[in-house]
């Protein structure tokens, strides 16, 4: 008789109170071997990986794609079911024929022209240029802790503080004017958002791109000293298109607010949860122990979850394991995160360890180019906050907290404190 090893579904979601761990499903995966098979709404059976070593390994084998389009590339969700009628269908499509949707630019394309389009952005993020704009950053974070101080309480820190503060900070990189603010965060939420429909992820990357055709179009004419500007030579001098222009400057507006705007209010809400090492980061004056607190946060939190999407070009060897060719892979940040081999006692929040490995930005040549900046705007944010607002606490219990588990970036929508 014949038997049948029964492959366990992909299953992401978080425990109810414990929203700082990893899924238990994931763990669990992690604990059967650092490489995995899982099954996904389709009927598919990508690989899982949940082991770090596994996990770096595989993010700098070229033979692996992350180009979306190839037959075989995991297809993580669903999406909602669209409720748009025939008569707004039909609305859509003829909108569409007048329109270009920009993509997410080259963190979905393979080299050579992955490396070619990042070139042309990696210095605007380099580290020595993100220190010159640490004091404009510690400006721009003042501003916002002193609205809070001067204003009523208890405050959503998200509104009054996570979210805008990482936001004029990447108008200002980009040069786009932030009283569009809400406008991009609104069109950046449907986009990372697992229960947006395909329409309305479309709707809004039109809507971004066009918004940004413009600015272009302006810094064609008139160029500043900002991202786009420096997009906006390139196109001139033909090393561009303008729709790749585009597409760079969506993909920087909305992942350079996004992501580090979650990990404000994720972090501060579990350094609340963990007040020995708030603590320890409150009284710091020693920037080194501050950037190492950072990096812990992030390993401990790993707010980009659910996994990095890739597809076999070759047949693989790892961890035992044979990826054949044309087989799609996940690669699981926050288990490789809490991997005991590399990290000892991995659930546990502490700041005095070592966490310079880990992959909270994903790792290899697709690692996020923005990452210089997310640091130093972490490591300005928490200590201002903690410092100026020693009191700060919760003004509600955890459990009533919403949390997001529906998006591809994991944080709260909202965080009620007082002081």
């Amino acid at each position: 008789m014949t038997s049948t090893v029964e492959i366990p579904p992909y299953d992401i979601a978080r425990a109810a109170g414990c929203p700082f761990d990893p899924a238990p499903a994931m763990r669990a995966r992690q604990a059967e071997g650092p490489l995995t098979r899982v099954r996904l709404w389709n009927g598919t059976t990508p690989w899982l990986v949940t082991g770090h070593a596994a996990h770096r390994a595989l993010l700098v084998d070229p033979r692996v794609s992350v180009d979306h389009s190839r037959d075989g590339m995991p297809r993580t969700t669903q999406g909602a079911p669209d409720t748009m009628t025939a008569d707004e269908t039909r609305q859509l499509m003829e909108m569409l024929k007048d329109s270009s949707i920009p993509g997410l630019s080259f963190i979905l394309m393979d080299d050579p022209e992955h490396a070619r389009l990042r070139r042309m952005v990696t210095g605007t993020f380099g580290i020595r240029r993100m220190e010159a704009m640490r004091p404009a950053v510690q400006r721009i974070v003042d501003q916002f802790v002193d609205r809070m101080l001067a204003g009523p309480k208890p405050v959503d820190l998200v509104e009054a503080f996570a979210l805008p503060v990482p936001s004029l900070v990447i108008c200002e990189l980009l040069g786009v004017p932030y009283r569009e603010h809400e406008f991009f965060q609104r069109n950046s939420r449907t986009i990372i958002n697992r229960a947006s429909t395909t329409v309305a992820r479309v709707e809004a990357q039109i809507q971004l791109g066009e918004y940004l055709d413009v600015l272009i179009g302006e810094k064609l004419a008139k160029p500043g000293d900002d991202l786009l500007s420096a997009l906006a030579e390139r196109v001139n001098a033909g090393e561009l298109a303008r729709q790749e222009a585009v597409s760079m400057g969506v993909l920087m507006l909305f992942a350079g607010h996004e992501t580090t705007a979650n990990m404000i209010a994720l972090g501060t809400l579990a350094l609340l949860e963990h007040p020995d090492q708030l603590a320890l980061l409150r009284d710091a004056d020693d920037p080194d122990i501050t950037a190492s607190a950072v990096e812990e946060l992030l390993r401990y939190l790993t707010i980009t979850h659910g996994g990095l999407l890739r597809v076999a070009l070759e047949d693989i060897e790892l961890a035992g394991q044979t990826i054949r060719a044309g087989e799609g892979v996940i690669v699981v940040n926050e288990t490789a995160n809490r991997d005991p081999a590399v990290f000892a006692d991995p659930d546990r929040l502490d700041l005095r360890r070592d966490a310079r490995h880990q992959v909270s930005f994903g790792y290899g040549p697709h690692a996020c180019v923005g990452q210089p900046l997310a640091r130093m705007e972490l490591q300005v944010a928490y200590p201002a906050l903690l410092r100026r607002i020693p009191t700060l606490r919760l003004a509600t219990e955890l459990d009533r907290i919403p949390f997001k588990g529906d998006g591809f970036v994991y944080g709260v929508y909202e965080l009620p404190v007082t002081w």
